[in-house]
């Protein structure tokens, strides 16, 4: 089994030693994201709405130039720092997410990187075991 780097501009870079994503086999593994913005690399202001709404657009980016999607999401885990925010972000991942949601963690944390509040990351099926719908 061969694995290949996922990149797209339309997300941000990684701000450490890490690729977007990793394709291996029929599956893609999505690093979790931030609410960076890809233009800037800045984090975007505005809250944990504005943030979750970025995370899952930064999601979106690197699931289509891995040739997935949504639809093929079969797990992620949302890292949270408070989880009083926990029903904002519940709401708007499952407005992203299919009929058929994907396994899913959600777990609090002590803090993520440049001070954001929330941090998603995705597994999912691509090319015959999935491919994007």
């Amino acid at each position: 089994m061969t694995k290949s780097v996922i990149s797209t501009s339309q997300a941000p870079a990684a701000i450490g030693p890490y690729s977007q994503a990793i394709r291996a086999g029929g599956l893609v593994f999505c690093s979790g994201q931030i609410a960076l913005d890809p233009a800037t690399g800045e984090l975007v202001p505005g809250g944990v709405e504005a943030e979750t709404r970025r995370v899952l657009a930064n999601l979106d980016a690197v699931l289509e130039a891995a040739g997935a999607s949504w639809s093929t999401v079969v797990r992620t885990t949302i890292y949270l720092v408070d989880m009083a925010d926990f029903p904002i972000v519940n709401r708007l991942y499952g407005e992203r997410v299919p009929e058929a949601p994907p396994a899913r963690a959600t777990v609090a944390v002590a803090a993520l990187p440049r001070g954001a509040r929330v941090e998603i990351d995705a597994v999912a099926l691509v090319g015959a075991a999935g491919g994007a719908t």
